[in-house]
Parts: structure tokens; C-alpha cells; sequence
């Protein structure tokens, strides 16, 4: 919650935190869109999740943030690789089989968290994140992880089909653990929706962009002046402004 002595500055590292995560979700969330797997986001988040909580468990809360990340990359990866040879095979009932993957995951996550103390704030962080703490620190390596990301994105997406679930899941596990899964699926998503009609690719990615910039900016400001949750505000943002903006950009 956001206080009348909130010091201003607090939400800079906050919309940056927003801008890092929306540099891959929105081309993500676009491919996301275009495959059919809307689900696929969530799926991933929880099993990214669920290796946070199992490296919290395992490590008693005293391992290292990089081997945090180690478990939460690991357990993403493998769900990645689980979900591509679910649509080689089950192709028909993909989206059921995804769904269930995210059922597991999160019910996983419960009974694993129900062995950790403080177990209810690890999972209200996972789910709803602490956008509005984070640190430069943590700024910094989610910048060096997710610029290799988009260069091979953007450069190798056409040509390696299992291209999309490694940076899918690699992206999805570092901005879970900054935004929480609700607001990484609300990236994923709206500005996709937003931008589906658009013919031309580039406006597509441009007005996915401005509509993901212009949502989380929404929902700081909204944090800021009426005193809510600065991430569950966030989701509303952008659903607003995807609502707004999809009757101005129709081809």
C-alpha cells in the first residue's frame, strides 16, 4: 500500500521493472496469441513458482537468489519441453493438458509451501509480486537476461520451433518472481489482444508496446493516488487501456 508520504522516487525502479517485462511479454504474448496456448503463461508462471517455492524448502529460505533462479529456471524449462511435446502429440487437447499442468503446479506449490514458515507471504509475492520493491540489483540481471532473449527472438524466431518455449520460459520465470504470476499473464495477454486485428506487424508490436507501457502507468498512478495493490491495480491498467485502444487501431 501506498501512503500520502510515499516518496516518489519509489515507483521509478517500479516502472522500469514494468518496462523490462513488457519487452518480452508483449512479442511473447503475441506468438502466445497466434498458437492458441493462451494458457501456456500460466502454466509456465506456476511451475516457475513452484520451483521457488521447492528451492525455499530446500534451502531452509538461506540459498543464494541465483540458485533461487536456477531452481525456478530449471523447473520452467522443464515445463517448456513438457508443453512442446504435449502440441507434437496432443495437439487436440492441448489447451486441456496445459490447464492441467497449471492445476499441478499451483497444487503442488501448496502442499510444498504448507512446509515453509511465512508460507502466506511467499505465496501472495509469487502471485501478486512486489513491483513496487524492487531493487536496481535485481533490475540489472533481469536486463542481462532478457537482452539475449530478445536478440535471439527477433533474429531466429522463424527458423527453431523449440526457440519459442526456451525463451518463453526463461523470460516468464525471471519477471514472475518482479511482477507476479497475475501481472505476467496480464502483459502476456492484453497488449496482444489490443494489437490482434492490427494486418502490419511492426504497428502490431508498436501499439502492443504503447498499450503495455500505457497500462502499467495507469495502474502506478491509480497505486499512487487512491492507496491500492500496486500490482493488482496494474492488471486493471492494462485492461483498460486495451479496452481504449483496440477501437482506435482497427486495419
Amino acid at each position: 500500500m501506498i501512503g500520502s508520504d510515499f516518496d516518489l522516487m519509489l515507483i521509478v525502479p517500479a516502472f522500469l521493472a514494468g518496462a523490462l517485462v513488457l519487452s518480452t511479454h508483449v512479442p511473447l504474448g503475441q506468438e502466445v496469441l497466434k498458437r492458441g496456448i493462451i494458457f501456456i503463461d500460466l502454466a509456465i508462471a506456476q511451475i516457475a513458482a513452484l520451483g521457488v517455492i521447492a528451492a525455499t524448502l530446500i534451502g531452509h529460505g538461506e540459498l543464494d537468489s541465483w540458485q533461487v533462479q536456477l531452481f525456478a529456471g530449471l523447473s520452467a524449462l522443464a515445463g517448456a519441453t513438457l508443453v512442446h511435446y504435449l502440441e507434437q502429440h496432443y495437439a487436440q487437447i492441448l489447451e486441456a493438458l496445459i490447464g492441467l499442468l497449471f492445476i499441478l503446479a499451483a497444487s503442488g506449490g501448496l502442499i510444498l509451501a504448507s512446509y515453509i514458515p511465512h508460507s502466506n507471504e511467499l505465496l501472495h509475492d509469487l502471485l501478486v509480486g512486489q513491483i513496487l520493491w524492487v531493487s536496481y540489483e535485481q533490475l540489472l540481471w533481469v536486463a542481462a537476461l532478457y537482452l539475449p532473449l530478445l536478440l535471439l527472438w527477433f533474429t531466429l524466431k522463424s527458423k527453431r520451433p523449440m526457440l519459442f518455449y526456451i525463451v518463453f520460459s526463461l523470460a516468464v520465470t525471471a519477471s514472475v518472481q518482479l511482477v507476479g504470476i497475475y501481472l505476467v499473464f496480464a502483459s502476456l495477454i492484453l497488449p496482444a489482444i489490443a494489437s490482434r486485428k492490427i494486418s502490419s506487424p511492426f504497428k502490431a508490436l508498436t501499439i502492443a508496446y504503447l498499450v503495455g507501457v500505457s497500462g502499467y502507468i495507469v495502474g502506478l498512478i491509480a497505486s499512487l493516488i487512491f492507496d491500492l495493490p500496486t500490482g493488482a491495480i496494474m492488471v486493471w491498467g492494462l485492461l483498460i487501456m486495451a479496452l481504449f485502444t483496440r477501437p482506435l487501431f482497427k486495419d
